[in-house]
């Protein structure tokens, strides 16, 4: 028994006048996975989400989501998706409950508030509920920014470079939720330019460059791609992030036992 991908794309071809973008994307996303396009900027990421949520046509190739085809089942792959970009789309003027019920009643979902209240409780944004969310730290504005992204139970959930911006504590709080999301059943399609997110969060990483898929895989069959490694013995130094994170964590310990 074969499953249908959740998300499928073959020969995408994308230019803007003589700039060629998009070169023959191929890549297939299993359900319920989380799935990295990782590349560096300018490499046709936003592009691709771009096309494969129907907000820009492609020149050539074929993509659908959830079974429906982006060019000519717009509207039902409308349905099936949501897009969260590279920047918060959130009402800073409105409290963080206000923003969710705002896209609640827009989506028409039954029983707006049980939803509201449990999304809060998800992405542990309950005790800065009633805040305005123009006091909201980066990852408090991110997350409840993927919150409202998943309001109405979207199958298939686009995050365009989710963590530009954010500090090492508020990416490790985007990572978590992220994380959550694939655990319950949505299929994320992710957009990054570090390394270390598509190594922490993908079943499998694309390696997109001037357009091309030039590889694809689990980080196991990526590793592979390389010759084994030398053995050596040296003593492994903290990274600057486990540095940043250790001392942030020791202070705040301490402010709590006083």
């Amino acid at each position: 028994m074969t499953t249908q991908p959740a998300i499928e794309i073959a020969g995408l071809e994308k230019s803007f006048g003589e700039l060629t973008v998009l070169r023959g994307v191929d890549l297939a996303v299993a359900p319920g996975s989380i799935y990295a396009l990782l590349g560096s900027n300018g490499a046709g990421k936003t592009t691709t989400i771009t096309i494969v949520s129907t907000l820009l046509a492609a020149d050539a190739g074929t993509a659908t989501v959830c079974g429906f085809d982006v060019a000519t089942q717009p509207a039902r792959v409308r349905e099936s998706i949501s897009l969260t970009g590279q920047f918060a789309a959130v009402d800073e003027i409105l409290t963080g409950r206000e923003n969710l019920a705002l896209v609640a009643r827009l989506r028409r979902v039954p029983q707006p508030r049980a939803v509201v209240a449990e999304l809060l409780v998800r992405f542990s944004l309950t005790d800065a509920a009633d805040r305005r969310v123009g006091t909201y730290s980066g990852g408090m504005r991110r997350r409840l920014d993927i919150a409202m992204s998943l309001i109405g139970d979207p199958p298939v959930v686009f995050l365009d470079e989710p963590t530009t911006g954010l500090d090492p504590q508020a990416r490790i709080e985007v990572w978590q939720a992220v994380k959550e999301l694939a655990a319950n059943g949505t299929t994320v399609l992710l957009t990054t330019q570090y390394l270390e997110e598509a190594e922490q969060l993908a079943d499998r990483i694309a390696i997109l460059h001037e357009g091309r898929i030039i590889a694809d895989g689990t980080l196991a069959e990526l590793k592979q791609l390389f010759p084994p490694a030398e053995v050596t013995y040296v003593e492994k130094q903290p990274s600057l992030e486990e540095i940043f994170l250790a001392i942030t964590s020791t202070s705040d310990n301490s402010q709590e036992s006083r």
